[in-house]
């Protein structure tokens, strides 16, 4: 794949979607083991389990649909690894792989995987 930019690109959006790419010719989602993708932006954090094989979103879940998470601070994503392990459940997946998004591992993606794991998702 190639990356589309611009000469107004941020540096650090090029160096971001070169470690989404890397990352994503590893990690793919099946039916029996979708992908737990996530994204967060300034505002919000937005959480979905996918199966690549039908390019499907299977459950979703963010700060906008769930009611009293406010803001994309840690205790926000806490919440929604939650959220989104109780859908996941409720669909019966318990089984996911982990796709931080070119992300680091580390403080809200980390505390949204954590909150996943407790919640019941294996990954």
């Amino acid at each position: 794949m190639r990356i589309r930019t611009t000469k107004h690109t941020a540096s650090k959006a090029v160096s971001r979607e070169k470690k989404k790419l890397r990352i994503r010719k590893k990690v793919t989602g099946s039916a029996k083991r979708p992908r737990l993708c996530v994204f967060r932006s300034a505002r919000h954090v937005y959480a979905q389990v996918i199966d690549d094989v039908t390019g499907a979103t299977l459950v979703a879940a963010s700060t906008l649909d769930t009611d009293g998470v406010k803001g994309a601070n840690k205790d926000a994503c806490v919440a929604i690894g939650k959220e989104i392990a109780k859908r996941a459940i409720g669909k019966n997946i318990k089984v996911v792989v982990f796709d931080r998004n070119g992300y680091l591992y580390h403080g809200r993606v980390k505390a949204l995987a954590d909150a996943a794991r407790a919640g019941g998702l294996e990954f």
